[in-house]
């Protein structure tokens, strides 16, 4: 049997929907920017796109390739350099939203982009922080996209890039940042969401996901919510728009 959509769609579906209209997202590359440019033609016409380049508002004509594509520019609210993006609006408490990734997320939502096994000696080096440090410390709330594979979600990540609770929610206020850390972690199975105390757990499964699938995946004992929902089922409208006006050419979502 034909799948309706692919894993790549069923993320950026379900992340698009997260955010409300009027929101001001710091928008990340990859399925980040897909997930908010569907937003935006879709039920948040309002939301203010800001890249990490320097541009603030921006209503792109067509998928922006890079934070530095020309299309940016074009309609934009505003031009400015990249230190006052994050001093002027991250720091202050002006963004609501920040997409995040990574090679590792662990059971209280910190991300790990810096290095696989030891970091004087590790097995795989990866790019690094970028902005995501920044970002996941001082945005209102922020949202993470990954596969769901076990290698993906370690009880503990091998390194700290970007923090999420910490070791939970009293240890991440201690550290004093404002942000209220991650919301929810989108994968290709379900939806997670930090409890009271910071650990993510099961909140929606996607249809036919199952719930063996997810603990299948998950390398701590992952638990569930009281109601675990189903997400609703991508719409033909959203596929289209996905496949027909931002990423014909499948460079994200093959």
């Amino acid at each position: 049997m034909t799948e309706l959509w692919t894993a790549s769609e069923l993320m950026t579906i379900n992340a698009a929907r997260l955010l409300r209209d009027g929101d001001v997202v710091f928008v990340g590359v990859g399925l980040p920017n897909l997930a908010c440019n569907l937003a935006r033609r879709t039920h948040a016409p309002n939301l203010y796109m800001i890249y990490e380049a320097g541009v603030i508002g921006a209503r792109p004509n067509r998928l922006p390739l890079s934070i530095g594509d020309p299309t940016l520019v074009s309609g934009a609210a505003a031009v400015c350099s990249m230190y006052d993006i994050f001093t002027l609006y991250l720091q202050r408490g002006n963004v609501d939203v920040g997409f995040l990734g990574g090679a590792q997320i662990d059971r209280y939502g910190n991300i790990n982009a810096t290095v696989i096994g030891e970091y004087t000696h590790p097995r795989v080096r990866l790019p690094g922080s970028g902005g995501s440090m920044e970002i996941a410390a001082w945005a209102n709330r922020c949202y993470i996209i990954t596969p769901h594979q076990k290698r993906r979600f370690p009880e503990r990540v091998d390194f700290c890039t970007s923090a999420g609770f910490l070791s939970g929610k009293g240890e991440r206020q201690a550290a004093g940042v404002r942000g209220s850390g991650p919301q929810a972690v989108v994968t290709n199975l379900g939806i997670l969401e930090p409890d009271e105390n910071g650990e993510l757990i099961l909140t929606a499964l996607h249809p036919g996901a199952t719930l063996a699938d997810a603990r299948e995946n998950t390398g701590w004992p992952l638990r569930t919510a009281a109601e675990l929902k189903e997400t609703v089922p991508p719409s033909a409208e959203e596929l289209r728009i996905l496949r027909e006006e931002l990423d014909p050419q499948g460079i994200y979502l093959k």
